[in-house]
């Protein structure tokens, strides 16, 4: 495929035999479309309590081909995919949307239900020579113990729910890119992060979130935390008890990690994205323990933009998806959640 012109959308055609694949999901089709997208030794890195895999075969057999067991009509439904480069000049698409189907038979250890059941996911490629090299990706295990009744954690402090796709119906980026808008989308996100790295440091007004945030922008978060909305929802359901836990958090708020732009899109991921030290209360109810930990946060942002009077031009953040790696937090604390989930589950 000659996609010299434009790597970025190029990279997007060689991902969508695999997402066409998984979409009507056929065991021989997925195989193939791994195989030839893939390179043999490419790096796989997946949620707990997956975590590195074997390659292609790996992220088949060890991943993929269980769900589909358990969920016999199993399909992918994306509604972002973009494509860029960051500023180290790795070629990355991202991925956001759901895995759906019937949850027929046991996954991990969670109890069937019969039901229509969802998994969100956000998967990150990393494209070299025509090829995935790396793939990095969180998926969101603790919305299907929550659809099986079995969450054996604390609640949500947010709303969980069936996370929607983007508002302009827009997150499946195709046509010519625009390098400039892409940019500025990116620029506008490490600004907004790395004014929310000043607090809890400097006056909580120093992160300015009403510069950088709509006024109506919603904050998607994973099950175990919840969806925010607005300033007000954002930060009483996640920001406030996450820096009373962890103050000290690092990295991701100065423009760490793979950082891309499409348009009115950015993109980050980062294995691990952040490192922090659990020194308060409040946050998943987790105990102050002193305990340093990482983090795996993938997230994408959709921008909005106004053409002011003085032919500026005005960016607000609308909607951010975020994704972390509840699990792998929880295991590094000592908590095993599968352990804890298999007990409630044979009450």
């Amino acid at each position: 495929m000659n996609s010299g012109a434009d790597p970025h959308r190029g990279h997007q055609a060689l991902l969508s035999p695999l997402r066409a694949a998984l979409y009507d999901y056929d065991p021989t089709g997925v195989q193939a479309a791994l195989r030839t997208l893939f390179a043999p030794d490419a790096a796989v890195h997946l949620t707990h309590p997956f975590e590195d895999l074997d390659g292609p075969d790996g992220l088949y057999g060890e991943a993929l081909a269980p769900l589909a067991a358990a969920w016999p009509d199993l399909e992918r439904r994306d509604y972002i995919c973009i494509a860029g480069a960051d500023p180290g000049g790795h070629q990355w698409v991202g991925c956001a949307g759901s895995y759906m189907g019937t949850f027929a038979r046991p996954w991990l250890g969670i109890p069937a239900t019969g039901r229509p059941t969802a998994l969100r996911y956000h998967e990150f490629f990393r494209f070299a020579e025509q090829r995935v090299v790396e793939m990095q990706a969180v998926w969101d295990v603790p919305e299907v113990m929550m659809a099986a009744g079995v969450w054996p954690m604390t609640p949500s402090l947010g709303r969980d729910w069936l996370v929607p796709s983007p508002a302009t119906a827009d997150g499946l980026t195709s046509g010519s890119r625009d390098e400039a808008e892409s940019q500025a989308s990116v620029d506008h996100v490490i600004g907004m992060l790395s004014d929310m790295g000043r607090h809890p440091r400097e006056p909580v007004e120093e992160m300015r979130l009403e510069h950088w945030w709509h006024p109506r922008f919603s904050w998607y978060g994973p099950h175990g935390i919840g969806t925010g909305r607005g300033v007000e929802g954002f930060r009483r359901f996640h920001q406030i008890p996450f820096l009373r836990a962890m103050p000290d958090r690092r990295g991701g708020y100065a423009g760490d990690g793979h950082f891309f732009g499409d348009g009115a899109y950015v993109g980050v991921t980062g294995w691990p994205g952040m490192a922090m030290t659990v020194t308060g209360d409040g946050w998943l109810g987790i105990a102050a323990s002193g305990q340093e930990i990482t983090m795996r946060s993938l997230d994408f942002w959709r921008i909005e933009s106004e053409m002011l009077p003085d032919g500026s031009v005005d960016r607000k953040i609308r909607e951010n998806w975020v994704l972390i790696d509840l699990l792998h937090v929880y295991d590094q604390l000592g908590v095993d959640v599968l352990a804890r989930m298999s007990e409630l589950a044979a009450t």
